[in-house]
């Protein structure tokens, strides 16, 4: 019985991390994006950021990496913590190949959460998967909130929130570079409380140049319980190398509002 206490407030809280609300597959960088030379309306910056992604998911064919899971739960019945080490292999169009390098302490942690994500993610990815919890006009209605110049670039800020309340979707807030139009922050919440024994959930997604593409840094997430507790769970993503990828289309058509 304590067992049963133990898990279900630790699992069901994880899982809301799996790559569904945040996908991992990589974000390329058109280095000959021209800067804006104006302010685009949210439909703008929306529809350049569906497009330009669905252009960089055919130009990324593989890549490498390697993530580190991390865990930290504080309360009933019992502080627990765990690391598991994963490289990992992507092939284009929908197949990765996970290989745990090292794991250390609970055990339970590892087999009913970490691995768990593992082969949810693997199952997200089959395109009727895809489609339910794709960034688009489809799940999301957007709104803007502000506009940053930073000195490395443009930033448009936006508000997101699900056109249908699934705990595969959130709402929150994104970051949109503005040249290349690829999302480079995420902080957000669950468009549905995955689970009766969770509450306050915040999950955060950064992502990072690597070379012509833009991939996962850091997935973070926290969440209380109801029977008293907190669970802290992070993914650092690391050691990226491409194997191969298409080179960039070329386009005539340019970033609307930038001619």
């Amino acid at each position: 019985m304590k067992m049963r206490l133990y898990s279900a407030p630790l699992i069901l809280p994880l899982l809301i991390s799996m790559s569904p609300y945040f996908p991992a597959n990589a974000q390329s960088l058109e280095s000959s994006a021209p800067a804006p030379r104006a302010r685009l309306t949210v439909e703008e910056v929306v529809t350049n950021m569906v497009r330009r992604n669905l252009e960089r998911a055919q130009e990324l064919r593989a890549y490498q990496g390697t993530r580190t899971y991390r865990l930290e739960y504080h309360g009933f019945p019992g502080n627990r913590t765990a690391e598991m080490i994963v490289d990992v292999k992507y092939q284009s169009p929908g197949t990765k190949e996970f290989t745990v390098r090292s794991e250390t302490g609970s055990k339970l942690v590892i087999d009913r959460v970490f691995k768990k994500l593992l082969q949810s993610e693997q199952e997200a990815l089959t395109v009727e998967n895809q489609s339910r919890v794709a960034l688009n006009q489809n799940n999301y209605a957007f709104a803007m909130l502000g506009y940053e110049q930073t000195t490395s670039g443009s930033l448009y800020i936006l508000s997101v929130e699900p056109l249908v309340k699934s705990k595969l979707l959130y709402r929150g807030k994104i970051w949109v570079d503005g040249e290349d139009f690829a999302v480079v922050r995420i902080e957000g919440e669950p468009a549905k409380n995955p689970s009766f024994w969770t509450k306050d959930t915040k999950i955060e997604q950064v992502y990072g140049r690597v070379g012509d593409f833009w991939l996962p840094v850091s997935n973070r997430s926290s969440s209380s319980i109801r029977l008293g507790g907190r669970a802290d769970f992070s993914i650092e993503y690391s050691d990226y190398r491409i194997i191969s990828a298409a080179p960039p289309r070329e386009r005539n058509d340019r970033v609307a509002g930038n001619r």
